[in-house]
């Protein structure tokens, strides 16, 4: 089974996140950057069919030079192969083009299964799987728990997690999957995958490389204007002894005149 995993290097979840002076971005000075949480469960859930069906686990990254460390993460996992694409085209690449290029570097790699997280945790976009799918015109199921392919490798089960119910699908192969993290515990690299990852060679591609020409990534739908933080919490107001009545009275007053959410 030929599986191509595609992941995404964002700031630690619990790393303190500074803004630029101008705004324009985030200060990554010092921070600390990892593989996309959900990636991780990607990857294991990649790795859990190889191990099921044989083949080849492939990751993929669309980033800058640092990308590398999350694709030897993915190394150490266990992947067969890692690429990066990178190229000053799509620096700052909104979601569309970071498919449109993932897709040039799958296409002719004609993969039974592509694997997603299901969104990043810089964002929250939740874009850049389905996007994919679209362009690769693949079937696709989105934030699924369960994963289960036919001995046949023609038809996947997959279940999706609804609120008070469990979406079941079957999508037949190929098809490409975005994961939750409830569907699986990513493992640990072990010391050897480590040592082994640092020695493998990460294939780096720019848009030639990929076949693409600048016009057919074309330019972001969305441009980053400015980041600012998000304003401090003010202190809260208390009620205190006062009738039923006039308790309801001061909180629909402080909600529609400070709070502003009414």
């Amino acid at each position: 089974m030929n599986i191509i995993v595609c992941l995404k290097q964002v700031p630690d979840t619990e790393a303190p996140i500074r803004i630029r002076p101008d705004g324009t971005g985030i200060d990554e000075t010092g921070l600390n950057l990892v593989m996309n949480y959900y990636d991780e469960h990607a990857t294991e859930a990649a790795l859990r069919l190889r191990e099921q069906f044989g083949g080849t686990v492939t990751a993929v990254a669309v980033g800058p030079e640092r990308a590398r460390e999350a694709l030897r993460q993915a190394l150490a996992m266990g992947a067969d192969e890692a690429a990066l694409l990178r190229d000053p085209q799509l620096d700052g690449a909104d979601h569309l083009q970071v498919a449109r290029a993932l897709a040039a570097f799958i296409t002719p790699r004609t993969p039974d299964v592509v694997i997603c997280g299901k969104l990043s945790t810089d964002d929250n976009a939740a874009v850049v799987g389905p996007a994919l799918a679209e362009v690769l015109d693949l079937p696709q199921a989105t934030a699924i728990a369960r994963l289960e392919v036919d001995p046949n490798r023609a038809r996947a089960t997959v279940h999706r997690e609804l609120e008070g119910a469990v979406e079941v699908l079957e999508v037949p192969l190929p098809a490409l999957f975005t994961v939750e993290r409830s569907l699986n515990e990513p493992r640990y690299p072990s010391l050897p995958g480590i040592m082994k990852a640092k020695r493998k060679e990460i294939a780096v591609m720019d848009l030639a490389a990929l076949g693409l020409s600048p016009e057919e990534v074309g330019s972001p739908g969305a441009v980053l204007e400015r980041l600012t933080s998000p304003p401090g919490r003010t202190a809260g107001v208390q009620v205190n002894g006062a009738e039923p009545e006039a308790a309801v009275e001061a909180i629909i007053t402080f909600l529609s005149e400070r709070a502003k959410v009414l």
